[in-house]
Protein backbone atom coordinates (compact mmCIF):
# COMPACT_ATOMS: atom_id res chain seq x y z
CA UNK A 1 0.00 0.00 0.00
CA UNK A 2 1.59 3.16 -1.26
CA UNK A 3 1.50 6.18 1.85
CA UNK A 4 -0.81 9.01 1.23
CA UNK A 5 1.64 11.55 0.57
CA UNK A 6 -1.02 14.72 0.19
CA UNK A 7 -2.87 13.72 3.73
CA UNK A 8 1.43 13.51 5.30
CA UNK A 9 1.41 17.03 3.95
CA UNK A 10 -1.58 18.03 5.13
CA UNK A 11 -1.15 16.70 8.74
CA UNK A 12 1.75 17.75 8.79
CA UNK A 13 0.99 21.30 8.39
CA UNK A 14 -1.93 21.43 10.86
CA UNK A 15 0.45 19.83 13.49
CA UNK A 16 2.81 23.17 12.89
CA UNK A 17 0.08 25.37 12.99
CA UNK A 18 0.37 25.65 16.81
CA UNK A 19 3.74 26.69 16.30
CA UNK A 20 3.65 28.97 13.96
CA UNK A 21 1.55 30.66 15.55
CA UNK A 22 3.16 31.17 18.90
CA UNK A 23 6.40 32.14 16.93
CA UNK A 24 4.11 34.86 15.14
CA UNK A 25 2.81 36.02 17.90
CA UNK A 26 6.52 36.60 19.33
CA UNK A 27 7.62 38.35 16.41
CA UNK A 28 4.70 40.93 15.73
CA UNK A 29 6.03 43.49 17.91
CA UNK A 30 6.23 47.16 16.48
CA UNK A 31 9.51 48.37 15.03
CA UNK A 32 11.91 48.69 17.75
CA UNK A 33 10.29 46.66 20.17
CA UNK A 34 11.54 42.91 21.32
CA UNK A 35 9.09 40.20 22.50
CA UNK A 36 10.83 38.24 25.82
CA UNK A 37 9.68 35.48 27.11
CA UNK A 38 9.99 35.57 30.94
CA UNK A 39 9.18 32.41 32.99
CA UNK A 40 9.23 30.32 35.90
CA UNK A 41 9.35 26.64 37.27
CA UNK A 42 9.70 24.67 40.29
CA UNK A 43 11.49 21.91 39.08
CA UNK A 44 11.52 19.77 42.19
CA UNK A 45 15.32 18.84 41.44
CA UNK A 46 16.06 18.56 45.63
CA UNK A 47 17.75 15.46 47.07
CA UNK A 48 18.15 15.08 51.05
CA UNK A 49 21.80 14.94 51.12
CA UNK A 50 24.79 17.34 49.47
CA UNK A 51 25.95 16.26 46.53
CA UNK A 52 23.39 13.93 45.86
CA UNK A 53 22.08 16.12 42.52
CA UNK A 54 24.98 16.91 41.42
CA UNK A 55 26.48 13.68 41.42
CA UNK A 56 22.85 12.45 39.59
CA UNK A 57 23.52 15.34 36.84
CA UNK A 58 26.67 14.70 36.30
CA UNK A 59 26.02 10.98 35.04
CA UNK A 60 23.90 12.34 32.26
CA UNK A 61 20.59 10.00 32.72
CA UNK A 62 18.25 11.85 35.14
CA UNK A 63 15.24 10.94 33.69
CA UNK A 64 13.72 13.81 36.11
CA UNK A 65 15.96 16.04 34.63
CA UNK A 66 15.68 15.15 31.19
CA UNK A 67 11.60 15.85 31.30
CA UNK A 68 12.29 19.08 33.03
CA UNK A 69 14.60 20.01 29.98
CA UNK A 70 12.06 18.51 27.73
CA UNK A 71 9.31 20.96 29.67
CA UNK A 72 11.72 24.18 29.07
CA UNK A 73 12.52 23.21 25.21
CA UNK A 74 9.05 23.04 24.58
CA UNK A 75 8.45 26.44 26.05
CA UNK A 76 11.65 28.33 25.28
CA UNK A 77 11.86 31.28 27.65
CA UNK A 78 14.38 33.47 27.01
CA UNK A 79 14.56 34.32 30.98
CA UNK A 80 13.92 31.53 33.51
CA UNK A 81 13.90 31.19 37.34
CA UNK A 82 14.81 27.88 38.29
CA UNK A 83 13.08 27.07 42.14
CA UNK A 84 14.12 23.98 43.95
CA UNK A 85 17.56 23.05 42.07
CA UNK A 86 20.06 22.45 44.86
CA UNK A 87 22.83 24.98 45.15
CA UNK A 88 26.21 24.18 45.88
CA UNK A 89 29.28 26.62 46.47
CA UNK A 90 30.71 26.15 42.99
CA UNK A 91 27.37 26.31 40.92
CA UNK A 92 28.13 22.95 39.39
CA UNK A 93 24.68 21.95 39.65
CA UNK A 94 23.08 24.70 38.01
CA UNK A 95 26.00 24.52 35.25
CA UNK A 96 25.40 20.47 34.64
CA UNK A 97 21.91 20.63 34.16
CA UNK A 98 22.45 23.55 31.87
CA UNK A 99 24.94 21.89 29.88
CA UNK A 100 23.64 18.34 29.75
CA UNK A 101 19.95 18.57 29.90
CA UNK A 102 18.68 22.02 28.18
CA UNK A 103 21.84 22.02 25.77
CA UNK A 104 21.10 18.71 24.81
CA UNK A 105 17.82 18.11 22.17
CA UNK A 106 14.91 15.87 24.82
CA UNK A 107 12.52 14.45 23.22
CA UNK A 108 13.26 15.98 19.65
CA UNK A 109 13.13 19.18 20.72
CA UNK A 110 15.42 21.86 20.13
CA UNK A 111 18.34 22.15 22.49
CA UNK A 112 18.09 25.96 24.27
CA UNK A 113 21.39 27.51 25.66
CA UNK A 114 21.61 29.76 28.68
CA UNK A 115 24.68 31.97 28.21
CA UNK A 116 24.05 33.83 31.48
CA UNK A 117 23.13 32.23 34.68
CA UNK A 118 22.99 33.81 38.63
CA UNK A 119 23.08 31.50 41.24
CA UNK A 120 23.56 32.87 44.82
CA UNK A 121 23.71 31.36 48.22
CA UNK A 122 19.92 30.75 50.06
CA UNK A 123 19.33 30.10 53.51
CA UNK A 124 17.72 26.95 53.04
CA UNK A 125 19.57 24.61 55.68
CA UNK A 126 22.14 27.16 56.97
CA UNK A 127 22.20 26.66 60.80
CA UNK A 128 20.78 29.09 62.78
CA UNK A 129 22.77 27.87 66.29
CA UNK A 130 18.67 27.85 67.93
CA UNK A 131 15.92 25.70 68.50
CA UNK A 132 13.34 27.13 65.97
CA UNK A 133 11.18 24.06 65.64
CA UNK A 134 10.96 23.51 69.80
CA UNK A 135 12.40 19.93 69.17
CA UNK A 136 14.95 20.67 72.18
CA UNK A 137 17.89 20.62 69.36
CA UNK A 138 19.21 23.25 66.87
CA UNK A 139 20.35 21.39 63.97
CA UNK A 140 17.67 19.99 62.35
CA UNK A 141 16.48 20.98 59.42
CA UNK A 142 13.57 23.14 60.96
CA UNK A 143 16.40 24.72 62.94
CA UNK A 144 17.78 26.78 60.00
CA UNK A 145 17.54 29.88 58.74
CA UNK A 146 14.84 28.38 56.20
CA UNK A 147 14.31 24.64 56.37
CA UNK A 148 16.58 22.41 54.72
CA UNK A 149 18.42 19.74 55.71
CA UNK A 150 21.84 21.22 54.32
CA UNK A 151 22.99 24.14 53.25
CA UNK A 152 21.94 25.64 49.63
CA UNK A 153 18.56 22.73 49.72
CA UNK A 154 15.92 24.33 47.35
CA UNK A 155 18.10 26.66 45.91
CA UNK A 156 17.38 28.91 43.43
CA UNK A 157 18.85 29.39 39.87
CA UNK A 158 18.21 32.51 37.01
CA UNK A 159 19.09 31.61 33.05
CA UNK A 160 18.98 34.05 30.92
CA UNK A 161 20.01 34.42 27.15
CA UNK A 162 20.16 38.11 27.97
CA UNK A 163 23.25 39.51 29.63
CA UNK A 164 22.93 39.74 32.93
CA UNK A 165 24.34 42.65 35.07
CA UNK A 166 26.08 40.65 38.01
CA UNK A 167 28.09 43.56 39.89
CA UNK A 168 24.27 45.30 40.28
CA UNK A 169 22.02 42.20 41.36
CA UNK A 170 21.00 42.90 44.83
CA UNK A 171 20.46 39.85 47.37
CA UNK A 172 18.27 40.03 50.36
CA UNK A 173 19.01 36.45 52.47
CA UNK A 174 20.42 38.23 55.52
CA UNK A 175 17.42 40.76 55.94
CA UNK A 176 16.16 40.61 59.60
CA UNK A 177 12.61 39.51 59.80
CA UNK A 178 12.06 41.78 62.77
CA UNK A 179 12.92 45.12 60.55
CA UNK A 180 9.90 44.63 58.23
CA UNK A 181 7.36 47.19 60.31
CA UNK A 182 4.06 45.55 61.33
CA UNK A 183 5.88 42.61 61.02
CA UNK A 184 3.64 39.28 61.35
CA UNK A 185 6.02 38.02 64.40
CA UNK A 186 4.84 34.14 65.09
CA UNK A 187 4.15 34.10 69.19
CA UNK A 188 6.27 32.39 71.77
CA UNK A 189 9.48 33.47 70.60
CA UNK A 190 11.81 35.30 73.02
CA UNK A 191 13.47 39.03 71.82
CA UNK A 192 16.66 37.45 70.68
CA UNK A 193 15.15 34.60 68.84
CA UNK A 194 13.01 36.90 66.77
CA UNK A 195 15.84 39.51 66.16
CA UNK A 196 18.09 36.47 64.64
CA UNK A 197 15.74 35.16 61.81
CA UNK A 198 16.05 36.05 58.78
CA UNK A 199 13.10 37.40 57.02
CA UNK A 200 13.63 34.76 53.20
CA UNK A 201 13.51 31.39 53.81
CA UNK A 202 15.38 30.75 50.36
CA UNK A 203 16.57 34.91 49.10
CA UNK A 204 15.02 37.38 47.36
CA UNK A 205 16.87 38.83 44.47
CA UNK A 206 16.72 41.95 42.07
CA UNK A 207 18.44 40.60 38.88
CA UNK A 208 19.33 43.70 36.45
CA UNK A 209 18.75 41.80 32.68
CA UNK A 210 20.08 43.71 29.67
CA UNK A 211 17.15 43.05 27.18
CA UNK A 212 17.79 45.07 24.08
CA UNK A 213 17.85 48.76 24.86
CA UNK A 214 17.38 48.63 28.07
CA UNK A 215 17.88 47.07 31.99
CA UNK A 216 14.71 45.13 32.84
CA UNK A 217 14.98 44.28 36.85
CA UNK A 218 13.85 40.09 37.50
CA UNK A 219 12.67 39.96 40.92
CA UNK A 220 13.18 36.38 42.41
CA UNK A 221 11.92 34.31 45.30
CA UNK A 222 10.23 31.28 46.68
CA UNK A 223 8.75 31.97 50.16
CA UNK A 224 8.15 29.37 52.26
CA UNK A 225 5.05 26.78 51.81
CA UNK A 226 2.53 28.34 54.68
CA UNK A 227 1.93 24.80 56.12
CA UNK A 228 4.24 21.91 58.05
CA UNK A 229 4.04 23.86 61.53
CA UNK A 230 1.80 24.02 64.32
CA UNK A 231 -0.85 26.71 65.43
CA UNK A 232 1.43 29.26 65.99
CA UNK A 233 1.65 29.27 61.76
CA UNK A 234 5.67 30.25 61.49
CA UNK A 235 5.41 29.11 58.58
CA UNK A 236 2.20 30.59 57.17
CA UNK A 237 3.00 34.24 58.67
CA UNK A 238 7.16 33.90 57.24
CA UNK A 239 5.17 33.04 53.82
CA UNK A 240 2.70 36.62 54.28
CA UNK A 241 5.84 38.52 54.89
CA UNK A 242 7.92 37.30 52.54
CA UNK A 243 5.31 38.22 49.89
CA UNK A 244 4.73 41.53 51.35
CA UNK A 245 8.30 42.04 50.94
CA UNK A 246 7.76 43.24 47.47
CA UNK A 247 4.38 44.42 48.16
CA UNK A 248 6.93 47.60 49.95
CA UNK A 249 10.07 47.13 47.55
CA UNK A 250 7.76 48.50 44.67
CA UNK A 251 6.06 51.35 46.53
CA UNK A 252 8.21 54.44 47.29
CA UNK A 253 8.02 55.76 50.21
CA UNK A 254 7.40 52.04 51.95
CA UNK A 255 10.71 50.55 51.11
CA UNK A 256 13.23 52.57 53.70
CA UNK A 257 13.25 49.33 55.91
CA UNK A 258 14.58 47.10 53.20
CA UNK A 259 18.83 46.72 53.61
CA UNK A 260 20.19 44.46 50.98
CA UNK A 261 23.13 42.15 51.57
CA UNK A 262 25.86 44.76 50.39
CA UNK A 263 24.05 47.08 52.51
CA UNK A 264 22.56 49.08 51.02
CA UNK A 265 19.44 50.66 51.93
CA UNK A 266 15.23 50.76 49.93
CA UNK A 267 13.33 49.41 46.86
CA UNK A 268 12.91 49.65 43.42
CA UNK A 269 12.72 53.39 41.95
CA UNK A 270 9.13 54.47 40.37
CA UNK A 271 9.08 53.73 36.48
CA UNK A 272 12.13 51.11 36.51
CA UNK A 273 10.68 48.32 34.36
CA UNK A 274 10.38 44.81 35.70
CA UNK A 275 9.42 41.16 35.40
CA UNK A 276 8.64 39.24 39.42
CA UNK A 277 9.37 35.35 39.07
CA UNK A 278 8.76 32.83 41.68
CA UNK A 279 6.86 29.78 43.60
CA UNK A 280 4.88 31.80 45.78
CA UNK A 281 3.56 29.14 47.67
CA UNK A 282 0.17 31.23 47.95
CA UNK A 283 -2.73 30.98 46.00
CA UNK A 284 -5.20 33.88 46.28
CA UNK A 285 -8.72 32.74 46.91
CA UNK A 286 -8.15 29.00 48.10
CA UNK A 287 -5.27 26.61 50.30
CA UNK A 288 -3.74 27.15 53.61
CA UNK A 289 -2.14 31.05 53.90
CA UNK A 290 -2.69 34.41 54.79
CA UNK A 291 -3.39 35.87 51.19
CA UNK A 292 -3.59 39.26 52.09
CA UNK A 293 -0.07 40.21 51.01
CA UNK A 294 -0.39 38.56 48.04
CA UNK A 295 -3.72 40.11 46.55
CA UNK A 296 -1.93 43.13 47.59
CA UNK A 297 0.91 42.39 45.36
CA UNK A 298 -1.46 41.20 42.59
CA UNK A 299 -3.36 44.55 42.82
CA UNK A 300 -0.65 46.99 43.11
CA UNK A 301 -0.31 49.93 41.26
CA UNK A 302 2.88 49.00 39.21
CA UNK A 303 2.42 45.19 38.52
CA UNK A 304 -0.35 43.57 36.29
CA UNK A 305 -1.39 39.88 36.10
CA UNK A 306 -1.56 38.31 32.79
CA UNK A 307 -3.13 35.64 34.58
CA UNK A 308 -1.61 32.72 32.24
CA UNK A 309 -3.96 29.63 32.41
CA UNK A 310 -3.98 26.35 30.57
CA UNK A 311 -6.51 23.87 29.28
CA UNK A 312 -4.32 21.12 30.95
CA UNK A 313 -4.88 22.60 34.58
CA UNK A 314 -9.07 23.06 34.25
CA UNK A 315 -9.28 19.26 33.11
CA UNK A 316 -7.16 17.69 35.96
CA UNK A 317 -9.77 19.71 38.67
CA UNK A 318 -11.80 17.65 36.65
CA UNK A 319 -10.50 14.68 36.71
CA UNK A 320 -9.08 15.12 40.02
CA UNK A 321 -12.15 15.98 42.08
CA UNK A 322 -11.79 15.58 45.28
CA UNK A 323 -10.48 18.45 47.40
CA UNK A 324 -10.56 20.46 44.30
CA UNK A 325 -14.50 20.38 43.80
CA UNK A 326 -14.71 23.10 46.66
CA UNK A 327 -12.59 25.89 45.83
CA UNK A 328 -13.21 29.31 44.49
CA UNK A 329 -10.71 29.86 42.17
CA UNK A 330 -10.80 29.31 38.55
CA UNK A 331 -8.80 25.97 37.62
CA UNK A 332 -7.36 27.24 34.43
CA UNK A 333 -4.76 29.18 36.55
CA UNK A 334 -3.45 26.78 38.60
CA UNK A 335 -0.14 25.84 38.46
CA UNK A 336 0.37 23.28 41.25
CA UNK A 337 -0.56 19.62 41.04
CA UNK A 338 -1.51 18.74 44.76
CA UNK A 339 -2.87 15.90 46.90
CA UNK A 340 -6.48 16.40 46.33
CA UNK A 341 -8.07 14.01 49.08
CA UNK A 342 -9.67 16.29 50.90
CA UNK A 343 -8.63 16.86 54.47
CA UNK A 344 -4.93 15.36 53.30
CA UNK A 345 -3.94 17.87 50.77
CA UNK A 346 -5.69 21.46 49.30
CA UNK A 347 -6.09 20.36 46.03
CA UNK A 348 -4.32 22.05 43.06
CA UNK A 349 -3.50 25.68 43.53
CA UNK A 350 -2.12 28.65 41.62
CA UNK A 351 1.14 29.42 43.16
CA UNK A 352 3.56 30.23 40.78
CA UNK A 353 3.79 33.81 39.39
CA UNK A 354 4.87 36.15 36.24
CA UNK A 355 3.68 39.15 37.11
CA UNK A 356 4.92 42.28 34.84
CA UNK A 357 5.25 45.83 35.56
CA UNK A 358 1.69 47.63 34.77
CA UNK A 359 1.53 49.62 31.47
CA UNK A 360 4.30 46.87 29.76
CA UNK A 361 2.48 45.05 27.08
CA UNK A 362 1.76 41.53 27.43
CA UNK A 363 1.47 39.81 24.38
CA UNK A 364 0.88 35.82 25.48
CA UNK A 365 1.06 34.19 28.50
CA UNK A 366 0.30 30.24 29.66
CA UNK A 367 0.64 27.71 31.78
CA UNK A 368 2.60 24.39 30.32
CA UNK A 369 -0.20 22.24 31.34
CA UNK A 370 -0.89 19.83 28.19
CA UNK A 371 -4.03 17.65 28.02
CA UNK A 372 -3.33 14.15 28.54
CA UNK A 373 -3.22 13.59 24.48
CA UNK A 374 -1.38 16.60 24.01
CA UNK A 375 2.86 16.66 23.08
CA UNK A 376 4.62 17.21 26.36
CA UNK A 377 1.69 15.74 29.18
CA UNK A 378 4.02 13.62 30.34
CA UNK A 379 7.21 15.38 30.79
CA UNK A 380 4.97 18.20 32.61
CA UNK A 381 4.88 15.52 35.91
CA UNK A 382 8.26 15.82 36.26
CA UNK A 383 7.41 18.13 39.05
CA UNK A 384 4.14 19.05 40.95
CA UNK A 385 4.18 23.09 39.98
CA UNK A 386 3.84 23.78 36.02
CA UNK A 387 6.32 25.96 34.09
CA UNK A 388 4.12 29.32 34.45
CA UNK A 389 5.43 31.88 31.22
CA UNK A 390 4.78 35.68 29.62
CA UNK A 391 6.06 37.68 26.44
CA UNK A 392 6.59 40.99 27.37
CA UNK A 393 7.45 43.17 25.14
CA UNK A 394 11.16 45.24 25.51
CA UNK A 395 13.00 47.85 23.59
Amino acid sequence: MKPNYNLLTILCLVASVPLAVLLLQRRSAQPGVTVTRFATFNVALNRGAPGALLAELRRGDSQQARAVAEVVQRVAPDVLLLCELDHDDAAAAAEEFATRYLAVPQAGQEPIRYEHRFVAAVNTGVPSGRDLDGDRRSDGPGDAYGFGAFPGQYGMVLLSRHPILTAQVRTFAQLPWSRMPGADRPPGLDDATWNALRLSSKSHWDVPVGVGHEVVHVLCSHPTPPVFDGPEDRNGRRNHDEIRFWVDYLTPGAADWIVDDAGITGGLPAGVPFVLLGDQNCDPLDGDARRAALQALLQHPRVQDPAPRSAGGEAAAKAQFGANAGQQGEPALDTGDFEDAPGTGPGNLRVDYVLVAAGRRVTASGVFWPLAHEPGAAAAGASDHRLVWADVETR
